[in-house]
C-alpha cells in the first residue's frame, strides 16, 4: 500500500481518527509522517493532513494568515476544527485542499450519489428519453423525418415503460 500524501513509498503509518462518528484512515509512509508531525498526536489533525491545512508553520508556533470564505465568513481554522464547509463558495475558497481529501477520504473526487433499487429503473428511463429527445430535435433540424420517426417511436414505448413501472 502506497502513502496517501507522496503515492511514491510504502505505507508503515496508519492512522485512524473517529470525527463525529465517520471514520478517517490515512496511510503515511515514515517520511511524510515525520513532515506532518504525526508523532505530536496533540497538535495532529487528520484533516489538517489531507486537506495541508495546516501543520508545518503552525506547529513552529508561526501564525499563518489563512484563508476566509467571502460569502459565510468560514475560516481555514473554523474548517479545520469542525471538517464542515459553511456553504458553495466555501468549494472554491478552499479548492486547493479539498480534491485530494475527497479523493483520500472517497476514492473519487466526483460525487455520484446513491439511487435507492426500486427508483433505479426509473433513473435510467428518464435518461434514455432525454438523450432521445435530443436526438429527436437534431433529427428534425436536419429535416431526416426518417430517424426523427424512429426516435419518436423508441421515445413512447420508454415512455410506456416509465408509466407502466416496468424496469429497463
Amino acid at each position: 500500500m502506497l502513502c496517501d500524501l507522496c503515492k511514491k513509498t510504502d505505507a508503515t503509518v496508519h492512522l485512524t481518527q473517529i470525527v463525529e462518528g465517520k471514520v478517517m484512515k490515512v496511510d503515511l509512509c515514515e517520511n511524510c509522517s515525520k513532515n506532518k508531525g504525526v508523532q505530536d498526536t496533540a497538535a495532529f489533525s487528520l484533516a489538517d493532513l489531507l486537506v495541508g491545512l495546516g501543520g508545518t508553520e503552525e506547529s513552529k508556533g508561526e501564525k499563518v494568515p489563512g484563508l476566509k470564505c467571502a460569502a459565510c465568513g468560514l475560516s481555514q481554522e473554523d474548517f479545520k476544527k469542525t471538517g464542515r464547509l459553511g456553504c458553495a463558495v466555501c468549494w472554491e475558497t478552499f479548492a486547493q485542499g479539498l480534491g485530494s481529501l475527497l479523493k483520500a477520504m472517497h476514492k473519487s473526487e466526483l460525487h455520484t450519489g446513491k439511487v435507492p433499487s426500486k427508483a433505479a429503473h426509473t433513473v435510467v428511463l428518464t435518461e434514455q428519453i432525454k438523450t432521445l429527445n435530443m436526438e429527436l430535435q437534431k433529427a428534425v433540424q436536419a429535416e431526416n423525418y426518417e430517424e426523427a420517426a424512429r426516435i419518436r417511436d423508441q421515445v413512447r414505448a420508454l415512455e410506456s415503460k416509465l408509466k407502466a413501472g416496468v424496469p429497463a
